[in-house]
């Protein structure tokens, strides 16, 4: 028997004896390198063996794993890492099928050394670039191995980091060997992005214990699990595609669910910063849905978490609105004016709660809380229409203007009836702020493009409302919009400006788009500031605004015309103050007579009129002596003395119209304009219900009424005529000076007179509809006859075709 013995010694394989070699007899000796180099030499030379020599590697080292032999398992590990580097081979599939096994097996033993030595021997084959790809390979348990690594719980802080980091290294690996190949999309998936991202996130989120427990020594990315997560997140979401994104994103709003990160959000916003500067600029609209849908869902959460939400989409849209994010911009805002609507419902609904006693204090809490709801939605639409490009940022102007709603009136966004008007005024509010920070630091080329019709109507018709914070914040989105050379920081506040030259102020030439807008729609802004002076609301803040808005105007926009306007309305402001028909407090009387010296004071330096300078300094000089209550610097004051009332004799005290005409009376400009009392624009939306006063709700009528006057003698067409026609300014003043004087016929006269005009007018009317019907209901005339009835007796009146008159559609 020793010589069978003997013999079968010899018959063992070659590649098992090689294998057998390179194992020492003291595990500590290391791996044999002579023997090892004659293995790798024998797997190179002979590769149809590699699948034999990584099996029975395999079987030592279960054999070893159960024996609890991590010497020789250490060695093992090692021979297969270097067969696999030197071996690229297109038999290297099976043995790379045996290595992943042994690999397996480490990462299921409950030794941190196996597991740690398991993950770098993944890596490195991680990082090999195989010839041909895998058709059958699959990672699914090394990713949820991985990712409980990621999770470990070790008592030992360093031993728990350093099984962390290994966790972290192989999913890296996982990532690397698998996010470029087609074949292995799979990793792609839900069920493997649910275990990949969380373990990432828990990582970067954990980061207390290694900043403890870490021994006092140079710090290392391989060695923090927190920085090494982040680096494993960016890569994976740099590598994203278009259609991965939304796998990649949910995993990371469920995580910020399950732990509660939306209050405080500081993580969750560092997060999406993360992924936000990682994904393909192309991508970004993707995560901006996912946020928006994510808000949806979280609608009846407390208001701290919907806040948090909406405070990370702030983050969110301000890193993409760098780029293009396409047709997210109006879902975005659409999105945001919902629960901005929700909100104020929450904060505002529920008034028999409200209203007991025991529950005050909680009430107070929550709408202290659905505010910074309210304040990080209104953030978010400022901030993202401010930093869009000019031409998106028209169109989102137009957007959010047509959200603002009026109390009582239909709209497609919001239920004014059902929140109420102090729901009504407090959305209101929160758009038009929303609007300053979009319109600032908007300039546009020509104040069409940032005024268009359907965005300054609107606009212009918040100066009807009584609040005055709402008009308030139409002035400052005036000033945003007019102001395109950065002037307005230097006309803060209202005052007597001795020196205006001193202030450098910026001005162009004016365009003639801008000529032909004041053309057009001067008259609006006009008005708003005309109306908004007489508010009896009003306070320092308003007047400055005004007198602000006029300073730019005059910048901006003015030429001769304009110039001539705007004297006409200050002196119109100023025999309003005189007047006094609407019984304004005496402070607003006051405040108005000093905004309109201060402005004529910057007018008069701005166009360098010698005698118009010399008259308002004048009247300033008499008011400095007599009135100090006329001037701003006085009249603001806290402790001002107001008279009870304004002498109206005394005129060196107020600017007069023949003087500054006669200042005026050089070329360029029309003199004969200012004799001609300015008298606001009337416009249909003086009819709507909210304001107090209702002079001007028959306008429609009277215009009505007043357009059906009896036809005109014709006229002889001369050179003359055609020169009035094409020159209106005059005609357009006597049109509204017409109006004024029908409106106070209506407002002044006996009802029976109103009775008997309005009667006349409607038999004036029944007449003509009476000539209309006897032209069209008369037979035409027939070649056959037509029968008339004379004395009782018929007779037959037959007319020729050759006389009968046909139209002009039957005539062939």
């Amino acid at each position: 028997s020793p010589c069978v013995c003997g013999c079968c010694g010899p018959l063992r394989p070659r590649y098992k004896r090689l294998v057998d070699n390179i194992f020492p007899e003291d595990p500590k000796d290391g791996l044999v390198k002579s023997d090892m180099e004659k293995l790798t030499f024998y797997a190179v030379s002979a590769p149809e063996k590699l699948d034999r020599i990584g099996a029975y590697l395999a079987e030592r080292l279960s054999r070893d794993v159960v024996r609890h032999r991590y010497g020789y398992v250490v060695i093992a590990m090692e021979a297969l890492d270097q067969l696999l580097m030197a071996c690229h081979s297109q038999s290297i599939k099976p043995f790379v099928e045996s290595f992943l096994h042994m690999v397996a097996k480490l990462l299921e033993s409950r030794e941190p050394d196996l597991q740690v030595l398991g993950t770098n021997s993944f890596v490195k084959f991680a990082n090999i670039e195989e010839d041909t790809p895998s058709y059958h390979r699959r990672y699914d348990f090394f990713v949820s191995q991985f990712s409980a690594m990621c999770h470990s719980t070790h008592e030992d802080p360093e031993t728990r980091n350093r099984i962390r980091v290994a966790g972290i290294k192989g999913l890296q690996g996982v990532v690397r060997k698998t996010v470029n190949d087609e074949l292995q999309a799979i990793i792609w998936e839900p069920q493997h992005m649910d275990k990949l991202i969380p373990s990432m996130l828990f990582n970067m989120q954990d980061n207390e214990d290694f900043e403890r427990y870490r021994p006092l020594r140079a710090p290392n990315i391989q060695e923090n699990p927190a920085s090494l997560a982040e680096s494993c997140f960016r890569e994976l979401l740099g590598r994203a595609a278009y259609g991965n994104m939304n796998n990649a994103v949910h995993p990371v709003l469920v995580h910020l669910d399950n732990h509660r990160l939306w209050d405080p959000n500081d993580f969750a916003v560092s997060c999406f910063r993360i992924i936000m500067y990682s994904i393909q600029a192309q991508h970004s609209h993707h995560v901006i849905q996912q946020v928006l849908s994510h808000l949806d869902t979280h609608s009846k959460n407390t208001p701290r978490v919907r806040a948090g939400i909406v405070q990370v989409l702030l983050e969110t849209v301000a890193i993409a609105a760098k780029g293009s994010i396409g047709p997210t911009v109006l879902e975005v805002f659409n999105t945001l004016l919902k629960h901005l609507r929700m909100s104020v419902d929450f904060e505002l609904g529920d008034g028999s709660r409200r209203n007991s006693a025991s529950s005050l204090s909680s009430t107070r809490t929550k709408e202290s809380e659905e505010r910074i709801v309210q304040n990080a939605i209104i953030q978010t639409i400022g901030f993202f229409g401010g930093n869009l490009p000019d031409y998106q940022r028209a169109e989102v102007m137009m957007f959010v203007m047509g959200k603002v709603p009026v109390y009582g009136t239909p709209c497609h966004t919001l239920d004014t009836v059902k929140i109420g008007h102090q729901g009504t005024k407090r959305i209101q509010a929160m758009l038009l702020s929303s609007l300053i920070m979009v319109t600032s630091g908007f300039k546009c080329k020509t104040i069409c493009a940032g005024l268009p019709m359907a965005f300054l109507e609107p606009l212009c018709s918040i100066s009807l409302m009584e609040d005055s914070e709402l008009r308030l914040l139409v002035l400052e989105i005036l000033h945003n919009i007019i102001d395109r050379h950065d002037n307005r920081a230097k006309l803060r506040g209202i005052r007597i400006i001795p020196n205006v030259a001193a202030l450098k102020i910026k001005r162009e030439k004016i365009s003639k788009q801008d000529v032909v807008f004041m053309k057009k729609h001067g008259q609006q802004l006009y008005r708003h500031i005309y109306l908004g002076c007489k508010e009896e609301d009003n306070v320092q803040k308003n007047f400055e605004l005004l007198f602000t808005a006029l300073a730019l105007i005059t910048i901006e926009l003015a030429n001769e015309e304009v110039v001539i306007d705007l004297i006409r309305l200050s002196i119109a402001l100023q025999d309003m103050a005189l007047a006094n028909e609407e019984n304004m407090p005496m402070f607003i009387r006051c405040g108005i007579m000093a905004l309109v010296a201060a402005y004529l004071n910057f007018l008069s330096q701005m166009i360098a009129n010698p005698p118009f300078c010399q008259h308002v300094s004048k009247v300033i000089e008499m008011r400095n002596l007599d009135a100090p209550h006329l001037l701003p610097e006085h009249v603001f004051r806290e402790k001002c003395v107001l008279p009870d009332n304004l002498d109206r004799d005394d005129v060196g005290l107020y600017f007069q119209t023949a003087d500054l005409a006669e200042a005026l009376s050089v070329p360029g400009y029309n003199v004969e304009r200012l004799a001609v009392p300015y008298i606001p624009q009337v416009t249909d939306e003086d009819q709507l219900p909210r304001r107090k006063s209702f002079v001007d709700t028959i306008s429609l009528q009277v215009d009505i009424l007043s357009n059906s006057l009896p036809d005109q003698l014709a006229e002889e067409i001369t050179f003359e005529t055609l020169k009035k026609a094409i020159d209106t300014t005059g005609l357009e003043e006597q049109e509204r000076e017409r109006r004024r004087q029908v409106m106070e016929k209506f407002q002044k006269a006996p009802f029976e007179e109103i009775a008997a005009h309005c009667e006349s007018k409607a038999n004036m009317l029944h007449d003509r509809l009476a000539q209309v019907f006897e032209l069209t209901i008369r037979p035409p005339p027939s070649p056959s006859g037509t029968v008339t009835v004379t004395s009782g007796h018929a007779q037959y009146q037959s007319v020729p075709v050759y006389e009968m008159k046909f139209p002009d559609l039957c005539v062939y």
